[in-house]
């Protein structure tokens, strides 16, 4: 039997944009790709130990918060990222990303928003067949999400967001999780300091030091098992 004209009307009308780009204040909130187990605030970055709590999927979080009427200053934002990339030649070589990063962000003349870090952000690279298999590094790049996003309802899940990166692609959906921002302070959170330090090599654990303009930081033997339950969770 097919299904009343007015609840097909329902359908289509709930998924359609409710706000495409008007403006910048429907980003406030945090929100979560998936099955929304990344998100952003405590829980998955600690900044202070430079280390991460493994979410069981992979996936991406941004948190904005609102302009604060009484300081001329931008906005903050937050992002915390998990993910995945598969090797086509080498299948069980695959690498995991964490990533978290924050500062503030401002609308530019042509709608796009420009993400500016504070400077503390960084991320682990786990990659079992690089050369160096597990290591933790700076993460402080400023990003662009072009104009074009918008906020829609989800028939399922309920609001949700798109965003686009500097080239156009879009990001995977991401869910409302909370209409305020669930975020770290919003300030300088660990001391960043460019140094010579030990890193990881896989095999047979052998270790050397590298002289670098991004601060490696060792990363225990141990956190390589927690890295292949990660992705056999993940990938269930």
């Amino acid at each position: 039997m097919m299904a009343p004209l007015t609840s097909i009307l329902a359908l289509v009308l709930a998924s359609v944009p409710i706000c495409v780009n008007a403006d910048i204040s429907v980003l406030v909130g945090t929100w979560s790709s998936g099955s929304m187990k990344v998100q952003t605030g405590s829980g998955f970055a600690n900044p202070a130990q430079v280390s991460f709590t493994y979410p069981n999927t992979s996936g991406i979080s941004y948190s904005f918060a609102a302009k604060d009427s009484t300081s001329d200053g931008d906005p903050w934002y937050e992002i915390s990222r998990y993910r995945f990339t598969s090797n086509g030649s080498q299948p069980n070589c695959i690498t995991a990303a964490m990533n978290w990063v924050h500062g503030t962000y401002a609308e530019a003349d042509n709608g796009s928003i420009i993400l500016t870090p504070n400077g503390d952000g960084y991320q682990q690279i786990q990659d079992p067949c690089a050369a160096v298999s597990n290591f933790i590094e700076n993460y402080n790049d400023t990003e662009l999400l072009v104009n074009g996003y918008y906020t829609y309802t989800d028939v399922t899940l309920g609001l949700a967001l798109q965003l686009y990166t500097f080239d156009g692609s879009p990001l995977a959906p991401m869910y409302q999780i909370s209409s305020t921002p669930n975020m770290l302070p919003t300030q300088q959170l660990r001391n960043v300091t460019v140094a010579t330090q030990v890193i990881q090599r896989r095999g047979n654990g052998a270790q050397q030091s590298r002289s670098t303009s991004v601060a490696w930081t060792l990363v225990p033997k141990a956190a390589i098992a927690v890295f292949v339950l990660a992705v056999g969770s993940s990938l269930l």
